[in-house]
């Protein structure tokens, strides 16, 4: 096993880790800009607000993102333990 193949393998676990991760920080992201717009609206200043909005939109996001998530997750795993062997040369 050379750096190039371990360099390929960190950057394509990176990659994926990057996009499973990427539907439910966005979606963090918009909803913390929404209720902090209604708040400097609203003028109401409450830390705890924000966080039931958050939870709520992050359980939706699991609902809806987590099967490509899954899947995303299984093809990398399941493509790292086929090529397994040709990783140990």
């Amino acid at each position: 096993m050379n750096e190039g193949v371990i360099l390929g393998l960190m950057r394509e676990a990176l990659t994926v880790g990057m996009l499973v991760g990427a539907p439910i920080l966005a979606t963090t992201l918009v909803v913390g800009m929404v209720v902090s717009i209604i708040q400097a609206a609203t003028q109401v200043n409450e830390a705890t607000l924000t966080f039931v909005p958050k939870l709520v939109a992050v359980f939706v996001a699991m609902l809806l993102f987590g099967p490509w998530m899954m899947a995303t997750l299984l093809d990398f795993s399941a493509g790292i333990f086929a090529n397994m062997a040709a990783y140990g040369r």
